[in-house]
């Protein structure tokens, strides 16, 4: 598997939407309740100020994604945000590194100062282990700020680093 990230193409959004969906029906990670529609999918993508996506250049299959926004507007607007979402069944092959190290570059491109991502799970040991890693930093924790699928609330931790 030879691993490229690289900016998503109109071809490659049934692809995104099953992997966005799939963790949004996890209920584990992402704020989202909805799943995305091709539509709504086409739209939500189109809106980010920057979508990339982990292809394997051998198979032309897509294995992840990363959506990068705004945190918020105005004298805040330096600020970015992200989401990153890996398939299940490609999980543990270090497809998230290269997908935040890709959006880094992309944020410093874009002319984003510091990534922050506002609702790590807590027990998403895996994307803050990645991120600790790379240099995010926690910012603190917020108690019970997410609601799992199966209703119960668990902490958040939000993280940034600056780009």
């Amino acid at each position: 598997m030879i691993v490229k990230i690289r900016k998503y193409r109109e071809t490659d959004i049934t692809a995104m939407l099953y992997i966005w969906n799939e963790v949004v029906e996890e209920g584990i990670a992402f704020p989202q309740e909805e799943v995305l529609t091709e539509t709504t999918g086409k739209e939500f993508f189109g809106g980010q100020s920057y979508c990339g996506v982990a292809e394997d250049t051998q198979t032309g299959e897509i294995l992840g994604l990363y959506i990068l926004h705004p945190n918020n507007v105005g004298r805040c607007g330096h600020i970015g945000n992200a989401s990153y979402a890996v398939s299940a069944k490609n999980r543990g092959l270090h497809i998230g590194e290269k997908l935040v190290q890709d959006c880094i570059r992309q944020a410093r491109d874009i002319g984003f100062k510091i990534l922050q991502f506002n609702a790590v799970v807590a027990s998403n040991i895996h994307a803050r282990h990645l991120y600790e890693r790379i240099g995010f930093r926690q910012l603190g924790t917020i108690p019970k700020g997410f609601r799992l699928k199966n209703g119960q609330y668990e902490d958040i931790c939000p993280y940034y680093i600056e780009v």
